[in-house]
């Protein structure tokens, strides 16, 4: 077994999420009663279409909410979106900027733009894949004599009307990302030094002096909290011409925001939380001014049950969140995804006995010694999470590798 392969029975055997696609694939068992639908109702019709969606993802520890944002995550990536995923316990939450910043990092703005650069060599007549490594489009043209001025006006043209002319983009944003594309063309030429600055200044560095940035025609200003999601439309944007179907950002693990141990990597205030809440609700209330991007948040039941620190706590953002219509049936549109109640309507006896007989199959070539549950024990299961502090896979996972005997805590009272 490779070293990936390695890992995922690791997580597996811990109880914890598969992050491979062959692990996510070979596991999952009645989650895709919703993540088909969103692949088809979001990310095939809705998302390119130029709609825009926040959803959040809660239930009981154990009860799949990673599992489930790295299925979504890979149905994104299959379908063609770029695809960005954090944790609250990594990355900042109560300032826009740093959320911004971390979603630039992922998407690899250098290769977006890499990308554009080849939308503009087809518009020309060229095939980008034609042209020799290290060489520019340019000096490509040249050598067969067609760098003519109508050539260079014609990329000049499809700069502007790309970046500069585009009215979903920042002016700074749109220059930048004009100046660093033309650069990769060779035309209009840009020195090594000036890329840097650009490059620094989109990503935030606050050592870049605003003379600098003024010295290459842009204004004056800086990445903020302020213009942070403005800024998110403009990279939205550049994802979109680099020719990919749009953006989902997949945020986990909420509930660290919560806790109060000092030996978390990132320690939330009662200030930074509300300033967390207030950012979410901003999102929300500002989500229609963006487009072809899905936001994702993932957290543990304690977020939506804890009146003192949890959502409930920031009204404001609980009262944007909290109107949902209960029916009987799962509402698969619902913007507050109940994984326990989804859980109660599609896991059965057999689904429950196919979770462990996926575990077993993906376990045999390990000395993990598991079983696949009994009907018995399946049922018991099922009766056992009704009033349990674990969601259903957890407790798949536990009986299954012998770290729970249903029949002996029976047999105990407990």
């Amino acid at each position: 077994m490779n070293s990936r392969g390695q890992s995922d029975l690791n997580r597996i055997y811990a109880g914890l999420a598969p992050v491979s696609p062959q692990a996510l694939r070979e596991l999952t068992v009645g989650i895709p009663f919703l993540t088909d639908f969103w692949t088809k109702h979001y990310l095939q019709e809705y998302l390119p279409a130029g709609g825009s969606k926040i959803k959040f993802v809660t239930g009981r520890s154990g009860s799949g909410v990673t599992h489930f944002l790295n299925v979504t995550a890979l149905c994104a990536e299959e379908e063609g979106y770029q695809v960005v995923r954090f944790s609250a316990g990594e990355v900042w939450l109560h300032d826009f900027r740093e959320i911004y910043l971390e979603i630039l990092r992922q998407c690899d703005l250098e290769r977006l733009l890499a990308d554009c650069a080849g939308q503009v060599i087809r518009d020309l007549g060229e095939d980008p894949g034609v042209i020799p490594e290290g060489q520019t489009v340019l000096d490509y043209l040249a050598a067969q004599n067609k760098a003519d001025a109508m050539t260079r006006r014609a990329i000049l043209d499809a700069l502007r009307r790309m970046y500069l002319n585009n009215p979903r983009m920042d002016h700074n944003f749109a220059l930048c990302c004009s100046l660093i594309t033309g650069g990769i063309l060779g035309y209009p030429i840009l020195e090594a030094a000036d890329r840097e600055v650009l490059l620094q200044w989109m990503n935030g560095e606050k050592s870049i002096k605003l003379s600098q940035i003024k010295e290459l025609g842009l204004m004056p200003s800086r990445v903020t909290k302020f213009n942070a999601r403005h800024m998110l439309r403009s990279l939205i944007e550049v994802i979109c011409l680099s020719g990919r179907k749009g953006l989902v950002v997949l945020i986990d693990d909420l509930e660290a925001m919560l806790s109060a141990s000092g030996l978390n990597v990132l320690h939330y205030t009662n200030m930074r939380r509300s300033d967390a809440y207030e950012s979410i609700r901003q999102l929300i209330d500002e989500i229609d001014t963006l487009h072809h991007v899905m936001f994702v948040y993932g957290m543990e039941r304690i977020m939506m049950d804890d009146e003192r620190a949890g959502i409930k706590s920031y009204q404001a953002l609980w009262m944007r969140i909290q109107n949902e219509i209960l029916t009987d049936q799962f509402n698969r549109f619902t913007d507050i995804v109940d994984l326990d109640r989804l859980g109660r309507q599609i896991y059965d006896q057999e689904t429950v006995r196919l979770m462990s007989e996926k575990i077993c199959a993906f376990t045999e070539q390990s000395a993990l010694g598991c079983h696949v549950l009994s009907e018995e024990e399946a049922q018991k299961l099922l009766e056992r999470e009704k009033f349990g502090a674990d969601g259903i896979p957890r407790l798949v996972n536990r009986v299954t590798y012998g770290f729970v005997d249903l029949r002996q805590e029976e047999e105990a009272g407990l």
